[in-house]
């Protein structure tokens, strides 16, 4: 994105209040990068992590120092979510988005800093180019990470290898990956669950431990950790084997055919037992792929649901052909 386009007449600015701060997001709907939209799942992300900070893993005083890397930042809302409780943070997506992401990131910091100019509950947040699969950008992480976090990464099935090829580049044994995805296509949203728990221990968050208002059925929360040694060496020095550049994708690429050409056995969908990065969450599997019906109440919609009514109203337009 053009550095003359952050200030044009399409630019919108989103006021987003987490964790006591009111933060401000600039965006470019007009833009052609998906990126540079602040998506709904990035605030049910932050939202979710403000309602479980008073205890438990996501207090402050757990989550002070750990370094997190933010996948496919775009406007940078879940990263901040991160970082408001502790958290140095390396918020990261493609050269194209860089420039929003790192203007948002330094307004909102000093916003941050001028509130609170003596606390030492904010950690830190930067930003860095990164594109999925290029094997220098990730060894200049210098990995493994605490957390892994990503929201709406995954929009089309091409992406899933580059984006698991990077999520177990940059993990080690003790890596809490956290996932936000909104439901769009039911075929990607399933390659995606059964080829992550092809490697990882995941659970999907259930409804009661999100934000009462910021949440939506279409939207899912997963926390996963890697599998034991045992079960995903072989898988994983296929899929980032720096022996062979040209083919480091291969092993995860497999598994996202095979998932692909196999049919789903309801059956046989279950929920993951806990590891050491999932142990603190009832999960489960959620299977509402539909919107429900809402008797709004004097008539009023809040700001949360103006953008969902948009987003079905979105949805509903884009099967709907014009002749």
């Amino acid at each position: 994105m053009e550095a003359d386009r952050l200030n044009s007449p399409s630019t919108s600015v989103i006021t987003f209040e987490v964790l006591g701060h009111q933060l401000q997001f600039s965006q470019d709907p007009n833009s052609k990068h998906l990126g540079t939209t602040v998506w709904d799942t990035s605030m049910v992300f932050a939202k979710f992590l403000e309602k479980n900070c008073r205890k438990g893993r996501f207090c402050p005083s757990k989550l002070k120092g750990k370094r997190v890397i933010e996948l496919g930042a775009g406007c940078g809302v879940a990263g901040f979510g991160m970082a408001l409780l502790g958290c140095d943070v390396v918020s990261t997506d493609q050269i194209e988005v860089v420039p929003l992401l790192r203007r948002n990131v330094e307004r909102n910091t000093s916003r941050i800093m001028q509130m609170n100019s003596n606390s030492d509950s904010f950690g830190s947040i930067q930003v860095a180019e990164l594109d999925w699969g290029n094997e220098d950008h990730i060894k200049a992480f210098a990995p493994p990470f605490d957390y892994i976090i990503g929201t709406d990464v995954v929009y089309a099935e091409h992406l899933l290898g580059p984006l698991l090829q990077t999520i177990i580049a940059l993990s080690g044994p003790k890596t809490t990956i956290m996932l936000g995805h909104e439901i769009r296509s039911t075929s990607v949203h399933e390659q995606m669950l059964q080829t992550c728990k092809n490697f990882f221990e995941v659970k999907i968050v259930p409804k009661a431990k999100m934000d009462s208002k910021y949440q939506h059925p279409s939207i899912q929360l997963f926390i996963m950790g890697l599998k034991p040694p045992a079960v995903t060496a072989e898988k994983a020095d296929n899929a980032i084997s720096t022996e062979k550049l040209d083919n480091k994708t291969q092993g995860i690429d497999q598994q996202v055919n095979e998932v692909e050409t196999s049919k789903t056995d309801p059956d046989k969908e279950e929920n993951h037992g806990s590891s050491s990065a999932v142990d603190d969450l009832d999960g489960e599997i959620i299977k509402e792929n539909c919107l429900p019906l809402t008797r709004l109440s004097d008539g009023k919609l809040s700001d949360w649901e103006t953008r969902r009514y948009g987003s079905m109203a979105a949805r509903l337009l884009r099967d709907i052909k014009i002749t």
